[in-house]
């Protein structure tokens, strides 16, 4: 991500103001870098609008839906939005690593001295291009932490519990699971206050959708653990796809009280951008993609403001 650079009128429609008072507040024109985002905000006067603390899980035991490059767009937009943000990436792939411009080969430490070493969650984190975007790397030597986890007490609750050593020092928590379900993806549907679950507009999406509503079914009989909000939102959309559009049609008949009326159309940006090392916000901040993405963002907090504004007036 060291090669971002923003436009002024990027810049403006970021903050809300003017070109003009870009460059009047950083004293030039051109050359914008993803430090200067701090440094407008508070001159500017213009601090990211107050939310409670989130632990933001993206998990499909399906493969193949993108989730990574929604997840590391996601955790970039909010980082530029002047949250701060923590990036846990829980797979060995370290795809999200990747995508936040990291190699995970590079790094010694990485989930796995924090869930089996019970290392402090700081230890691990490290800093990426982006101001208030942290993350916690991911690479193979993690490949095997589902088998390390089974013999230890209280395994599936060691995310949750690094997790309150962080608390009170971000936002935002965004976890990259994944495509598949063990004591890790356990661990962390038991951190998450929220689950964004995407999915294709295709009818073998179904079938891990019931598998995960089951899973998380489970959790709440067994663990007593019940999720606050869950969201599907629909990847790579391609309307011009009669079994597009029916799949989608099927999701909003079956799956109505969680899935997100913006959908993510289909978009090759996403593939560069990745290819890149660099958020599609970082990439191309016009494209459909990031155009997508931010609504589909605004939605979530939106959902996620109203559902505690109805839960305070109930106890009011």
């Amino acid at each position: 991500m060291e090669n971002v650079r923003y436009t002024a009128k990027r810049l403006a429609e970021i903050f809300g103001v003017t070109s003009k008072q870009i460059e009047g507040a950083l004293g030039k024109r051109d050359g914008f870098v993803p430090d200067d985002l701090p440094v407008l905000r508070a001159k500017l006067r213009r601090p990211p609008e107050p939310f409670a603390p989130r632990v933001q899980l993206f998990l499909n035991f399906k493969g193949g839906t993108g989730k990574t490059s929604l997840s590391s767009s996601y955790a970039y937009r909010l980082a530029e939005r002047g949250y701060r943000v923590l990036m846990i990436d829980l797979d060995s792939q370290g795809h999200a690593t990747k995508c936040l411009g990291k190699e995970g080969g590079s790094f010694t430490q990485t989930l796995q001295d924090v869930i089996i070493r019970r290392r402090p969650l700081d230890e691990v984190t490290v800093p990426t291009g982006m101001p208030n975007l942290s993350l916690v790397p991911a690479n193979l030597s993690m490949s095997t932490i589902d088998l390390a986890l089974m013999p230890l007490a209280g395994r599936e609750f060691r995310l949750r519990n690094a997790l309150q050593g962080v608390q009170g020092k971000y936002d935002f928590v965004v976890l990259d699971a994944p495509p598949s379900f063990g004591l890790l993806n356990l661990n962390a549907l038991m951190a998450a206050s929220d689950l964004v679950i995407p999915v294709l507009a295709d009818f073998l999406s179904y079938d891990g959708l019931r598998l995960l509503f089951e899973t998380i079914q489970g959790l709440e009989q067994d663990l007593s653990h019940q999720l606050e909000n869950i969201f599907i939102v629909v990847n790579a959309y391609n309307q011009t796809f009669k079994i597009a559009r029916e799949a989608l049609g099927a999701l909003r008949e079956h799956y109505a009280d969680y899935l997100l009326d913006s959908v993510v159309r289909q978009c090759t940006k996403f593939a560069q951008a990745s290819s890149e090392g660099c958020p599609i916000f970082g990439y191309d901040p016009d494209s459909k993609g990031a155009t997508d993405i931010e609504a589909v963002q605004n939605e979530i907090l939106g959902r996620i403001r109203a559902a505690c504004a109805e839960a305070g007036a109930a106890g009011a």
